[in-house]
């Protein structure tokens, strides 16, 4: 078998680092010291962490592991396993469970949506145990179905015993994982994420509101989630999220001593997270990086160009130069179809994860003609 590639030789970009490389990089956080006894902040336009401190210890996460609840139940909905629409019975354990609570009538029929609100807004302890057992039969089994989707989803630092977050020994989550396990709820789940940014919610006659502190005040940005959480061993804890000018960013903190501070705090590193960075773009989907050789395509070149738009996350007002380089083989073979992948563009700076773009064929270029073929080997044969 023929390779269709040619032997592959690396570029460094002259005229790309003209175009894009306008002195910008991302260089260490000032210090950007907290009470919290872990922090962790991520960008997601980049999936840049900003702030990271204690980022990977698992800790117990009080009500913030309703989270991984919601996501499997979440999961359920898309699955077409139950919809909006389905109850699930009370049983007396979950009638029983002290904590917060949505108050669910024992023995009686709860609708998903409900239950939904109930531990989203009002954080019910009650609602998670419904929902485990209307899933798994029990609250255990439930727990071991967490445990099996954290792993999937890439929570290494997560341990589930129970639905809500009720205090146990090896109920822990770390600040990282719950940043990453927030990313893939507003990801895998845009169409029920609008839950999360619900003010309060009324059931069984009694009006409870969401405690996230960041929906009510800033004007900085637009947060629309997550969750909070207090026990006496977690401390008060938020992973929250919000956006500006097309920036979403996510902010997890643990271990504040009482409601103001978490308040203050959670603030605090929103307006940094905005304040202090700037998402810019290094390259734009369809720049022509170079054009390759096509020996026996009906067309002589094939342009080569970038997959798609590239940000990166930066200081503002940062000023050190960026270098390119890409990897491309010296030719390709006909037929070649547009979009395919045939070189990788590299970006990197110091304090920066090297970015890898994918290079793709702009165009199509089909084979040429026996009787072209035959033209085009002799004129190789004399060049």
């Amino acid at each position: 078998m023929h390779n269709k590639f040619g032997k592959l030789v690396l570029k460094i970009v002259a005229f790309f680092t003209l175009v894009f490389l306008i002195n910008y990089s991302i260089a260490h956080a000032e210090e950007f010291p907290t009470s919290a006894n872990a922090a962790y902040v991520l960008d997601l336009k980049t999936n840049t962490v900003l702030y990271n401190k204690n980022g990977d210890t698992p800790l117990p996460p009080a009500s913030m592991s309703k989270l991984m609840t919601i996501y499997v139940l979440f999961d359920a909905l898309k699955q077409k396993k139950v919809t909006l629409d389905s109850a699930f019975t009370v049983s007396e354990k979950a009638w029983r469970i002290q904590g917060s609570k949505m108050f669910v009538p024992i023995h009686e029929q709860v609708k998903v949506e409900d239950l939904i609100r109930g531990i989203i807004i009002q954080s019910g302890n009650d609602a998670c145990i419904v929902v485990a057992e209307g899933l798994s039969g029990s609250e255990e089994e439930f727990a071991k179905l967490l445990n099996k989707k954290a792993k999937e989803i890439g929570l290494t630092n997560s341990h589930f015993v129970n639905a809500s977050g009720w205090p146990e020994p090896n109920h822990v989550m770390s600040v990282k994982d719950l940043a990453i396990l927030a990313k893939r709820l507003i990801e895998d789940f845009p169409e029920y994420y609008h839950y999360f940014s619900e003010e309060e919610f009324v059931f069984n006659g009694i009006k409870q509101g969401n405690r996230n502190p960041l929906l009510y005040k800033d004007k900085n940005y637009s947060a629309d989630g997550l969750k909070t959480g207090h026990t006496e061993e977690a401390g008060y804890g938020l992973t929250a999220s919000a956006v500006r000018d097309e920036r979403r960013v996510i902010v997890v903190l643990h271990g504040l001593k009482n409601m103001q501070e978490r308040a203050d705090e959670s603030r605090r590193f929103m307006s940094w997270a905005f304040d202090s960075f700037e998402a810019k773009k290094l390259v734009t989907k369809d720049t022509v990086i170079d054009e390759l050789p096509v020996p026996y395509g009906t067309i002589k070149t094939v342009p080569v160009v970038t997959e798609k738009d590239v940000f990166v996350t930066l200081p503002r007002n940062a000023d050190i130069t960026m270098h390119a380089k890409t990897i491309l083989p010296a030719y390709i073979k006909a037929p070649v179809k547009a979009g395919e992948k045939i070189g990788i563009l590299t970006v990197s700076a110091d304090n920066i994860e090297p970015i890898e773009i994918p290079l793709l064929a702009k165009n199509d270029v089909e084979k040429e003609g026996f009787l072209e073929h035959i033209t085009t080997s002799f004129e190789l044969l004399w060049q």
